[in-house]
C-alpha cells in the first residue's frame, strides 16, 4: 500500500495547460506540508528533551 501511494507521488503526469499543471503542483505542495507539521514537531521535541528524560 505504502508503495503504491510513493509510486503514485513521483509518477510523471502529463498536463495539457498551466491550470493542470497548478493543481498537480499544489496537491505536491499540501502533501509536502502536510509531513512538514507532522515532521518539525515530533523534531523539536526530541532536540529539546532533557538527558534524563532520554533514559526513560
Amino acid at each position: 500500500m505504502i508503495s503504491q501511494i510513493l509510486d503514485n507521488i513521483v509518477e510523471v503526469h502529463k498536463v495539457y495547460t498551466l491550470v493542470d499543471f497548478y493543481q498537480y503542483i499544489k496537491g505536491i505542495e499540501y502533501l509536502i506540508c502536510i509531513a512538514f507539521f507532522i515532521g518539525f514537531p515530533m523534531f523539536y521535541k526530541y532536540l529539546n528533551e532533557k538527558p534524563e528524560e532520554l533514559g526513560k
